[in-house]
């Protein structure tokens, strides 16, 4: 599930379904679109202002980000359909070294979790102000296992998959239904 971009160490970033809505969660909790549309758009305006929103390794007991913990940051959020893609980069931490270990040398794959406020009634989400999305073993929502994807520096410019294919139309048709398999059968195991 890794993807290696060059051939040199560098950055290591989680990729893919951050959130999902308008299904019922492990948890038990439903969040409907509009609710996570409007989440998605008010950490967007974050990461501009911010240049991302910093998240932890596991959930904490509180709703604030302690900065001890922080394993990564969010560069990326957006949604597709019902689900919330995102891409964050895993820092040079204690905590964001821990996430790449387990990323690259485990075998084993973690998952995302959204961490917020909001009034549940009757199972389903309310008035949701999403604060972060932490590094977590299970997620609640079943497809938010994103994939580490590696980036490299090599004489000093950073080479994306991304950025190979932009003018290459056969490659960014192979990619698209790559990417497509991916998500529909990363989805289908959380099931």
């Amino acid at each position: 599930n890794i993807i290696t971009e060059a051939t040199k160490s560098g950055n290591v970033y989680l990729s893919g379904v951050f959130m999902q809505a308008e299904i019922e969660n492990r948890n038990g909790r439903k969040y409907r679109l509009d609710e996570m549309t409007s989440a998605v758009a008010d950490m967007n305006q974050q990461i501009t202002e911010f240049g991302g929103v910093f998240g932890e390794l596991d959930h904490p007991e509180t709703i604030t980000i302690n900065m001890d913990r922080i394993s990564h940051v969010i560069t990326e959020i957006y949604m597709d359909g019902n689900n919330v893609m995102g891409k964050a980069k895993l820092l040079n931490t204690p905590m964001g070294s821990i996430a790449k270990e387990l990323s690259l040398n485990s075998g084993a794959r973690y998952g995302v979790s959204s961490r917020g406020a909001g009034v549940v009634t009757e199972g389903v989400v309310s008035g949701f102000n999403l604060v972060t999305i932490d590094l977590v073993v299970t997620p609640s929502a079943p497809g938010a296992m994103p994939v580490s994807i590696t980036e490299a520096m090599e004489d000093a410019k950073l080479m994306t998959l991304a950025e190979s294919v932009q003018h290459d139309p056969s490659a960014q048709k192979y990619f698209k239904d790559a990417i497509t398999r991916f998500v529909r059968d990363t989805i289908n195991r959380g099931k």
